[in-house]
């Protein structure tokens, strides 16, 4: 389906109606009302709308200090990229802003990387008030993780799948919160270490 819509963004909804033509598209958390609007005009109802308070990876952008656009991990469409040579790959001592780094033993492939050995990490500099990593995994067990930010524990600005100390847990393909950032937005540094081989990393995208 993903190939077929020549879909390049997640989330991604599209409005079909009943002849099979493509009536509305929306990219990206947010917008409920105006997708809600569509759907009833697609099935001929008009009722009042479902109230939607989108919480976690479902809350709508802080667009106002979003700065740094979706990056892709594959080589296909990889960009700001910063560990030349490898593997094993190496972070720079200072990343640039929205630029992105490996640690380790990782295979890059056309739609992500895969992690070859324990202990590998990826690392980004963002400005966005949130950071989601969309994960999967080739292990066939959960992969335990641990999340950093600007080198500490995130503490209050952990995410919704991470906890204080900055734990948590890849256990299906899903998109990751990673980082909240409660206390102002400002430019980070977040980096993400997998303690098993396995783990498959696509995208991340900032809110």
């Amino acid at each position: 389906m993903w190939s077929a819509f020549d879909n390049h963004y997640w989330p991604a909804l599209y409005f079909v109606d009943r002849e099979g033509i493509i009536r509305g598209s929306h990219f990206g958390e947010g917008s409920y009302e105006e997708s809600e609007r569509l759907l009833q005009q697609l099935l001929g109802i008009d009722r009042a709308q479902v109230p939607v308070d989108g919480a976690g990876v479902e809350a709508a952008a802080d667009w106002d200090h979003l700065r740094t656009p979706e990056t892709y991990l594959g080589y296909e469409r990889s960009e700001r990229f910063q560990s030349p040579g490898g593997p094993p790959y190496a972070v720079p001592e200072r990343l640039p802003a929205d630029h992105w780094a490996l640690a380790g033993e990782w295979a890059i492939e056309p739609e992500g990387v895969v992690l070859e050995q324990a202990g590998g990490s990826i690392a980004v500099r963002f400005a966005a008030r949130d950071a989601h990593l969309v994960l999967s995994s080739g292990a066939g067990r959960p992969i335990p993780f641990r999340v950093l930010l600007d080198g500490a524990a995130p503490g209050r600005s952990h995410g919704v799948d991470v906890d204080e100390q900055g734990d948590g847990v890849l256990e299906h393909g899903r998109m990751y919160q990673l980082v909240r950032q409660h206390d102002g937005v400002r430019e980070r540094t977040l980096e993400i270490t997998f303690s098993e081989a396995g783990a498959r990393a696509h995208a991340f995208t900032f809110g």
